[in-house]
C-alpha cells in the first residue's frame, strides 16, 4: 500500500513537471496580473486601519492611537453627521434607479440589435450607440449644459418657441434626478450590451430552427429562446450591481451636481471628496469607505445566496 502511493505521488510529480514545461508560458503571463492585484489591491488594504485610529500626518499607521469607543469613535461620527445620511440615502436612491431603469436598458437594445436582419445596419447602430461610453462625464455634462439649461440650452430652447415652458432639468431636483437617471442610461447601455449579444451568440441555432417550424413568430422566439438562453448572464450581472447598490462612481455626481440640487446629489464618493480630501478628516472617511464597502460584500453575497436558492448558478 505504501509502496503504491509513493508511485502515485511521484507520477503527480512527474505529471506537474511536465505540465508546468508545456504551459509555464501562461502562468508568467498571469504574474502581471497577480503582481498587480497584490500592490494596488490587497497591499493598500493595510490602511484600512485608519478608520479605527487617531490619523496623523507623521506617524506611521502601525503608531497611530487607537480612536474613542474600543476604535468606533469615527463610525459613531459619520451616523451622527447629517451630511452622511444625506449623501447615504441619495446614493441609495440613485443606484436603486439606476438598477431599475437602467439594468433592462441594454437587455432590450441587445434583444432589438439580435433581430435586425440588415448586417450593415446593425453595425452602424451598434457603433453609435457605443460612442457615448468613451465620453467622459466632464464631456457628457458640458453636452448637458448646452442642451438642458434652463436659458440657453437647445431643448428649452426648442419647448419655448413652440410656446411651452422652459423646464428646469438640472436646477430642480426632482428633474435633475430624471437628467441624471437618463444621461447614465444614455452613456452605457450600447456599451453593456455587448455581454448580451455574445451570450445571444452562443445560443444554438438550432432552436430557433425548430421553433420556426412550429410557428413561432419573433416575439415567441425572443421570449422562449433567447431570454431562456441569456438567463444566467443576466443572473450574474443582476448580483453583481446589487453588490454595489452602495458604492458609486465620483465623476458622474459630480461633475452633474450644483449647489441647487445637492440636497439629492451629494453621494458617498462626493461627501468622502469633500469631507476627507478637502477637509482633511481622513479617519472619518476612511470608516465611511469600509462601511460601504462592507455593506457591498454582504448585499453580494446575500444576492448570490438567494440566486443559488432559486435555482441559478450565480457567481460562484
Amino acid at each position: 500500500m505504501l509502496k503504491k502511493r509513493k508511485n502515485y505521488v511521484a507520477k503527480r510529480k512527474v505529471n506537474f513537471r511536465v505540465y508546468m514545461k508545456r504551459y509555464w508560458q501562461l502562468y508568467a503571463l498571469l504574474a502581471l496580473p497577480i503582481i498587480y492585484l497584490i500592490v494596488f489591491k490587497y497591499a493598500p488594504m493595510i490602511y484600512i486601519q485608519i478608520a479605527f485610529k487617531k490619523y496623523s500626518i507623521v506617524e506611521s499607521v502601525w503608531k497611530m492611537p487607537l480612536a474613542k469607543n474600543h476604535g468606533f469613535e469615527y463610525f459613531i461620527k459619520a451616523f451622527k453627521n447629517k451630511d452622511f445620511l444625506y449623501a447615504l440615502r441619495n446614493t441609495v436612491t440613485l443606484n436603486l434607479m439606476d438598477l431599475i431603469l437602467g439594468f433592462p436598458a441594454p437587455i432590450i437594445f441587445a434583444l432589438i440589435l439580435n433581430e435586425l436582419c440588415f448586417k450593415n445596419f446593425k453595425r452602424v447602430v451598434q457603433t453609435i450607440a457605443y460612442m457615448p461610453h468613451f465620453l467622459s462625464w466632464v464631456i457628457i455634462s458640458s453636452l448637458a449644459l448646452q442642451l438642458f439649461a434652463p436659458n440657453g440650452g437647445l431643448v428649452n430652447m426648442v419647448i419655448k418657441n413652440l410656446g411651452g415652458e422652459a423646464i428646469p432639468f438640472l436646477n430642480d431636483p426632482k428633474h435633475w434626478i430624471g437628467t441624471y437617471i437618463g444621461l447614465g442610461i444614455w452613456q452605457s447601455f450600447g456599451w453593456n450590451s455587448i455581454v448580451y449579444l455574445a451570450a445571444i451568440a452562443g445560443i444554438n441555432p438550432e432552436l430557433y430552427e425548430a421553433a420556426s417550424v412550429d410557428g413561432a413568430g419573433r416575439l415567441r422566439k425572443m421570449w422562449h429562446i433567447t431570454l431562456p438562453g441569456i438567463k444566467p448572464t443576466i443572473v450574474v450581472l443582476l448580483i453583481m450591481n446589487l453588490g454595489n447598490i452602495l458604492g458609486s462612481s465620483f465623476d458622474r455626481p459630480f461633475a452633474l451636481q450644483n449647489n441647487l440640487v445637492m440636497e439629492v446629489a451629494d453621494v458617498i464618493s462626493t461627501f468622502v471628496y469633500r469631507t476627507g480630501i478637502k477637509g482633511l478628516q481622513f479617519s472619518l472617511t476612511t470608516a465611511v469607505g469600509l462601511f460601504q464597502s462592507v455593506v457591498g460584500v454582504f448585499f453580494l453575497l446575500m444576492a448570490n445566496w438567494i440566486s443559488r436558492k432559486l435555482g441559478e448558478r450565480g457567481i460562484w
